[in-house]
């Protein structure tokens, strides 16, 4: 692992917290060390002159399960090439978010992803995206996999990530939902509503009880309609939570995305939710226990239900720009808010004494340059 960088990085126009300047930035240790506009400080170490470019803080995903051919949901093995993948387009704080299995097998796997967890920085924690769903809004999750909250699940779950765990997906009106939700909240952990069947007043309670997360927005729920704003009313009407969204173009018309950043400004995280085939390209994968046919980019079931995504950050930021919504606002959502989101504040902005995670885009928002912590990953 290369060390971190002495590094100025000057001329660029620098996109952090909703805001943007012509500037420099220099890392220092790992941090962000100092930052202005105008002339740089003399530097004796390297220096990138950025002018024409982008530099913007590193990404951070609350919902990816793989790429580059790996996936969370294969333990261990599976989470370097996933990673991989996403710190090539920024990312530079990820999540290992498991699709739904059975609770004995799911806690398996959090017990064996907890010690890369505690070992990485990088590693925000795991994600379980199930098996508490709704069977009527599952989307890519094995029916066969899908139970209620019991004590019993909640707490063996709990015990096998021994505080490693996240955040979860739930769907508030299964029986047991508030009771489990209360207990994951106790201990730490970030509730979503999400893969549900839940009405405006349902998921409501939900979020008001604590919940503070919507799971991809429009996906695998009822939709906004104009009598029955269901659960994405209920979100969009409380100002502490925040909606996931999967910005492929795909999962969500462009239309809808720029109408939701309009609805929630400052409170949309952008998710790839990506599977395997994320940085590969098309073909045959598997997404937890059902297989997958990845076809132009998009990841399908047998019965044509999307099954994740092959997006990565930087590609979703581009699709939020070109649906009209300023950069700024498209950076701070796949930056400072999914920080918020999950307590962690002082990653996804590039101010002074924060963590040197940095990505350097192109005039045309490609990724050129990658760093985390310092580190240059790319």
């Amino acid at each position: 692992m290369p060390e971190h960088e002495d590094l100025l990085i000057a001329g660029a126009r620098v996109v952090t917290g909703g805001a943007s300047e012509e500037g420099w930035v220099r890392f220092t240790g790992g941090l962000v060390a100092a930052r202005g506009t105008g002339a740089p400080p003399p530097h004796e170490g390297r220096r990138i002159d950025a002018v024409g470019r982008v530099l913007v803080p590193g990404f951070v995903d609350l919902h990816v399960h793989g790429g580059g051919r790996g996936d969370a949901s294969d333990g261990p093995s599976g989470v370097p090439p996933m990673l991989a993948a996403h710190r090539a387009h920024g990312t530079t704080r990820s999540m290992l978010s498991l699709v739904s299995g059975p609770v004995p097998a799911l806690a398996e796997n959090l017990r064996a992803l907890a010690p890369l967890v505690r070992a990485d920085p990088l590693l925000l924690g795991t994600h379980l995206e199930g098996p508490f769903l709704s069977p009527e809004n599952r989307g890519a999750h094995d029916p066969a996999a899908l139970v209620a909250p019991t004590p019993e699940a909640v707490d063996a779950l709990l015990d096998a990530a021994d505080g490693t765990l996240a955040q979860v997906t739930m769907a508030p009106e299964l029986p047991g939902a508030e009771d489990a939700a209360a207990r994951f909240i106790d201990a730490g952990v970030r509730v979503a509503v999400g893969h549900t069947v839940a009405d405006l007043a349902t998921a409501g309670a939900a979020f008001d009880a604590g919940a503070s997360l919507l799971t991809h927005a429009f996906n695998a729920m009822p939709g906004l309609h104009h009598r029955a704003p269901g659960p994405i009313g209920a979100a969009v009407a409380r100002p502490g939570v925040v909606l996931e969204l999967v910005a492929d173009g795909l999962h969500v018309h462009p239309i809808v995305i720029a109408s939701l950043f309009r609805m929630t400004p400052g409170r949309i995280a952008l998710v790839t939710d990506a599977m395997a085939a994320a940085g590969v390209g098309d073909g045959l994968y598997r997404l937890g226990s059902l297989e997958v046919e990845v076809r132009d980019g998009a990841a399908r079931l047998a019965s044509g239900s999307l099954a994740g995504s092959t997006l990565t950050l930087d590609a979703a930021i581009r699709t939020v720009v070109a649906a009209g919504i300023p950069l700024e606002e498209a950076v701070l959502a796949a930056t400072g808010t999914p920080a918020r989101a999950i307590g962690r504040p002082e990653l996804g902005a590039l101010e002074v004494g924060a963590p040197a995670d940095a990505v350097l885009l192109s005039a045309d928002l490609e990724v050129e340059h990658v760093w985390a912590a310092g580190v240059p990953l790319r």
